[in-house]
């Protein structure tokens, strides 16, 4: 009895191994929401104004070391009424690395993102309903040599 229970439960399960592989049992609605965030995250991107000088302060490497923890900061602390700060990484497959929703009390957010390899990085701010951004570009390199 045991034997058949384990044949039935081994031959089940090869065939959801293979029905995996085949990409039979792939989660569309996860992807279909996936190349929609894409498109409202690029949409974002475009309606952002760039920063004028001196309105928000983006900190971030020029040469990464390590793609897994880079370091970035904006201190928005001179602005007023800051509801979001967002980190975009364009060359990464989901572009949006971070966002955080703040209260307007103070806008500076300081933390690590993933980068798959070399970008732009956008950092936006939205206050009192616009968004204003600042681009630069981060060289993601294997082991700490930069050159």
């Amino acid at each position: 009895m045991k034997r058949r229970l384990f044949l039935k439960s081994a031959m089940a399960g090869s065939a959801v191994v293979t029905a995996v592989g085949a990409g039979l049992l792939t989660p569309s609605a996860v992807f279909a929401a996936s190349a929609k965030f894409k498109g409202l995250s690029n949409t974002a991107v475009s309606g952002a104004a760039s920063a004028g000088a001196g309105s928000f302060k983006f900190k971030a490497p020029k040469i990464a070391e390590n793609g897994a923890v880079v370091p970035v900061t904006v201190d928005a602390s001179k602005m007023n009424g800051v509801s979001n700060i967002a980190f975009l990484v364009k060359k990464n497959s989901t572009p949006l690395a971070a966002s955080f929703n703040l209260s307007g009390a103070v806008g500076f957010v300081s933390t690590r993102i993933k980068m798959g390899k070399t970008s732009d990085v956008d950092a936006i701010v939205t206050a009192n309903g616009s968004m204003t951004k600042v681009t630069k570009n981060i060289k993601v390199t294997i082991g700490g040599c930069g050159g």
